[in-house]
């Protein structure tokens, strides 16, 4: 098992780490740990981006727009100056 050494810690990360542990019933370090953890794991949400704004805030509604009907068929951007 590895053992790292963090210097130069401000104060106030070192006790909102202390209180985040005491929240969690952990010591600092057991908290040090649990962050890095999940920091470098990978994302088990298997859903997108959109589904997971949907999940978090679709309750709220959304707003209906009217869009012009096109009056032109899409073409290509002209890119050439």
């Amino acid at each position: 098992m590895a053992a790292v050494s963090v210097r130069d810690l401000d104060e106030t990360v070192r006790e909102r780490l202390r209180v985040r542990a005491a929240r969690h019933g952990r010591s600092m370090e057991a908290e040090i740990r649990a962050i890095l953890t999940e920091a470098v794991s990978p994302s088990t949400d298997p859903r997108g981006l959109a589904q997971a704004l949907l999940a978090r805030f679709g309750d709220l509604g959304g707003v209906e727009l009217e869009l012009p009907s096109r009056t032109q068929a899409p073409r290509a951007a002209d890119l050439s100056g």
